[in-house]
């Protein structure tokens, strides 16, 4: 059985090519709308039925499709909207799954333990983490096995 290579990694925007827009004002504050959204809905489904599904490719294809219409987004501007809205989404299911847990803590005495800004700095602490994890991790899974993943939205997002 034989096995093909996959062709070598070409950008779609080589990196000497300053000139495209990336991370603007623009890009932020639409990934932070779309976060805030699909956060909501995914707060929501998780609640209703226990599970959640990922916004990514959903994220992606919004992002791609209202900003060439509305606003003339670049590609790259598309892929940190994308990134920002996966983003809210993917923290919004680490919250909804674990905030019952914090509801039925105690301090050994009766007395409920729930504290929203620890919540929040949890979450917030979890969000970083995550960036900080994809650092080291990003050219082992998203460079070299780029044309090796077999399911579609590693390779789309």
């Amino acid at each position: 059985m034989e096995t093909s290579k996959p062709a070598p990694f070409k950008p779609y925007i080589a990196p000497e090519n300053t000139s495209v827009r990336e991370f603007t004002l623009r890009a932020v504050i639409l990934g932070a709308i779309f976060g805030i959204l699909f956060g909501a809905a995914t707060v929501y489904m998780a609640l209703k039925a226990g599970l959640t599904v990922s916004a990514s490719i959903p994220i992606a294809v919004l992002a791609i499709s209202l900003g060439q219409r509305f606003f003339k987004t670049s590609i790259l501007e598309n892929n940190i909207i994308q990134t920002a809205g996966s983003a809210g989404e993917s923290i919004a299911a680490g919250v909804v799954f674990t905030l019952p847990a914090f509801l039925f803590l105690s301090d050994g005495i009766g007395k409920g333990f729930f504290n929203y800004w620890t919540i929040l700095m949890l979450a917030i602490f979890g969000g970083i983490l995550g960036v900080l994890m994809m650092i080291p991790l990003r050219r082992s899974l998203i460079v070299n096995e780029h044309g090796n993943l077999p399911y579609p939205e590693g390779t789309a997002c």
